[in-house]
């Protein structure tokens, strides 16, 4: 039977103290595992073909490209065409539980990969090789290939129950992440609207917060009238509307009790449409 030497905690003794100390000891060594040797083995194959098919169809493409364009600008170019089809797969791969949300990264990559062969065979066909051209083409369609039965195969089967589940799980994630910017954007209007109303109760000193205890609808919860004097019908009517009250009996109520006790209604609406 193999071993392996690996270390363990043990604990050890010494003058009545006892401490964990690291002690080399032998242990069976576990069955290696072909399947995932075979499977690293596999993917570093459709690595090496995919870095292939890359360098191949930037040559042909850029090659294609230069006659028209400086050559920096027409290999910068023709990268483009297999990086799309290898980001498309990537994103396929990251939505992989999500078969809906899949299913487009999935279509976007055949076309972009169906570009890039049409590329490179047109490439071949300029050159007046268009075997080659046909033949440079299915390259890119066999690291594609290759690469999706690698993720293919490391894609766990999940039954539609499952599915469903982790969708909602998903859903509830990303309400969560959705509700972060929408908070931000509720503080930075309440921020301003606090700043605003600051700045107007610092520019008006006939205006001051509720008391506590009452509510901030009622005439009773405005502020009072400065101790310098009464305030005018008008000052009355600004300092209700401003702190939120519209119902025009509850104006009165206020401007009655603060400005003039006599206060005609007619003179309050006067004041309230000017105000509004």
């Amino acid at each position: 039977m193999k071993t392996r030497r690996t270390t363990q905690l043990v604990p050890h003794t010494v003058d009545g103290k006892t401490r964990l100390v690291a002690v080399a000891v032998d242990t069976p060594a576990p069955p290696r595992d072909w399947d995932a040797v075979v499977l690293k083995g596999v993917t570093v194959i459709a690595a090496v073909v995919l870095t292939a098919s890359v360098v191949w169809s930037t040559a042909s493409i850029g090659d294609l490209l230069a006659r028209a364009v400086i050559e920096p600008a027409a290999y910068g170019a023709a990268v483009v065409f297999d990086l799309t089809w290898i980001a498309c797969m990537a994103v396929e791969w990251l939505a992989r539980y999500d078969e809906d949300r899949a299913r487009l990264p999935r279509l976007a990559g055949h076309v972009m990969l169906i570009l890039a062969m049409l590329a490179v065979a047109a490439h071949g066909k300029v050159v007046g090789h268009w075997e080659i051209g046909l033949i440079g083409a299915t390259v890119s369609a066999l690291a594609k290939g290759l690469w999706t039965v690698v993720l293919r195969h490391q894609t766990p089967p999940l039954n539609e129950r499952t599915r469903a589940w982790i969708q909602g799980e998903l859903a509830d994630a990303g309400a969560s992440l959705a509700l972060i910017p929408v908070r931000r954007q509720l503080q930075r209007a309440q921020a301003q609207l606090d700043a605003e109303r600051t700045a107007i109760g610092s520019a008006d000193p006939d205006q001051s917060g509720p008391t506590s205890g009452q509510s901030a609808d009622s005439p009773e919860a405005l502020e009072q009238p400065a101790a310098s004097g009464p305030m005018t019908i008008k000052d009355a009517v600004r300092t209700a509307l401003d702190s939120g009250i519209r119902d025009h009996e509850q104006v009165l109520a206020y401007v009655r009790k603060v400005a003039d006790a006599n206060a005609k209604p007619d003179t309050v609406s006067r004041y309230i449409r000017l105000a509004g």
